[in-house]
């Protein structure tokens, strides 16, 4: 944990006052490049009008933020992004009884930094800007007309069942609904927007569940199912419904909330005007994430074929290593790497010539092969054969009991220069990588490990995580 590890890109800001919760969110959006390269294209929109000048004057100041984080390694004082966050957000500028300003929440702040975001890069141009070097089809989008949609935006598609009938498919939601007299009542499907995943750990979308949610799994299955009350036009009453969303668009990024904070009535308190709660209890999570089982059969099974694909060509270099052809081939590449294919042939003999031009039919049918199947888009801007794997990036933690207080962290994992990645070790006694982190607190920034990161599971009054930052994997 050398401080030399500490890359010069990676500085920090003064906490100008109960800041940390914008502090954390803005280092944690620092290595997503679709969004710092469409914010570097950005250019204040000249007529006034329909565009909102505090809207555009936030999102200069990120803009100008990122540049000054990336000039220097002291500290940055965020002056002109806190003044036109206030400006943007009202609620924010509050202070306490002494004039203090007053702890904020750092998803409020993060939704609402996207939804400006999402106004002001709008367009094709935006788009292309944020995935520069790459042609980004208008299929691949399905929808997306901004840079933060195409970048953070999950479509999600909304399947409701009723229980009490008939659906007209084999069953209700649960493929055990009654049927009323022969009453068949048919699914309700609808695609909404979100940003972001939640990870419930309380309730989740049906209030009486009682699932006991230890891994982010389970918490985000459980706010993507469930059961609601609804009006059944066929019965002519509310009747329950079961719920079911599944991903119909895969982003580059996806952000994933845990459900800790909640509001909680006091019906004998003398005010009546309820207490916001912590939820303490630990819940797991890894360092990548697999997004294949909340995804629709559609997305399923473009990811599958891709996997399949993968497996195979494992299997097959597995299978090759074997028999010792790879072992042929370093012995023939120590002996002079730019050597040609041919002269490698007569090197060999006629023997292993014969085989060497199977080797290459079979590679020629696997590539002919690999361009009759291309696989459709699943979402913008994801690598060639995406599995549905994503890998964690970045963590905004939060300390301790008070949800209107404590303190935000951001965690973020450090990025190697090109040419210069090594392997990291594994952590004991599993497979993830033990890469380098960084922790930054407000003008404070200090070395980890992912190690370090997976610990923050909450449980007690250390940091836990409160969004994390997922990107997909090469």
């Amino acid at each position: 944990r050398s401080p030399s590890l500490m890359p010069t890109l990676l500085s920090h800001k003064d906490n100008l006052g109960n800041t940390c919760y914008l502090n954390s969110v803005v280092q944690c959006l620092r290595p997503i490049q679709p969004l710092r390269k469409s914010l570097e294209s950005y250019r204040n929109p000249t007529s006034s009008g329909a565009v909102d000048p505090t809207n555009s004057v936030f999102v200069s100041s990120l803009r100008g933020l990122f540049s000054n984080l990336d000039r220097t390694a002291d500290p940055v004082q965020p002056t002109n992004f806190v003044m036109s966050t206030k400006m943007a957000f009202p609620e924010f500028g509050r202070t306490g009884p002494q004039g203090q300003p007053m702890q904020q929440d750092a998803e409020e702040f993060f939704s609402g930094l996207l939804t400006i975001a999402s106004q002001e890069l709008r367009g094709d141009d935006a788009i292309k800007a944020g995935f520069a070097g790459r042609q980004i089809e208008s299929g691949e989008l399905m929808g997306a007309d901004n840079l933060i949609d195409a970048t953070f935006g999950l479509k999600m598609e909304e399947t409701l069942t009723c229980d009490e009938t008939a659906t007209g498919e084999g069953g209700g939601g649960d493929g055990d609904a009654m049927e009323v007299d022969g009453l068949v009542e048919p699914p309700v499907k609808s695609q909404d927007l979100c940003r972001k995943l939640v990870c419930n750990i309380q309730g989740g979308a049906d209030a009486s569940s009682q699932t006991n949610v230890n891994h982010i799994a389970e918490g985000i299955q459980l706010s993507l199912d469930g059961k609601v009350e609804k009006r059944s036009e066929v019965l002519g009453r509310d009747a329950v419904w079961s719920r079911k969303q599944r991903i119909a668009r895969l982003p580059p990024v996806i952000v994933v909330q845990f459900g800790r904070f909640y509001w909680k009535e006091t019906p004998d308190s003398q005010d009546h005007a309820g207490v916001k709660c912590k939820v303490m209890k630990p819940v797991a999570f890894n360092g990548t994430f697999d997004a294949y089982p909340y995804c629709t059969q559609e997305v399923q099974k473009v990811l599958k074929t891709a996997r399949d694909k993968a497996l195979a060509e494992e299997e097959e270099r597995i299978d090759r290593k074997l028999r010792g052809e790879d072992a042929k081939k370093e012995e023939e590449g120590g002996e002079g790497m730019e050597t040609d294919a041919k002269d490698e042939g007569k090197e060999a003999g006629p023997k292993e010539d014969a085989g060497g031009d199977e080797d290459d039919e079979d590679l020629k049918a696997a590539l002919a092969m690999s361009v009759e199947e291309e696989l459709p888009p699943v979402g913008p801007g994801l690598p060639a054969n995406f599995q549905g794997q994503y890998e964690l990036f970045a963590v905004v933690t939060h300390k301790g009991r008070d949800a209107d207080g404590g303190h935000y962290m951001a965690w973020v994992k450090a990025d190697s220069p090109e040419g210069t990645e090594k392997k990291a070790d594994k952590i004991a006694d599993t497979d993830e990588d033990n890469d380098d982190w960084f922790v930054f607190d407000d003008d404070e920034v200090s070395p980890c490990k992912t190690e370090d990161v997976l610990k923050l599971k909450g449980g007690g009054d250390w940091h836990m995580s409160y969004l994390n930052f997922y990107r997909a994997k090469k």
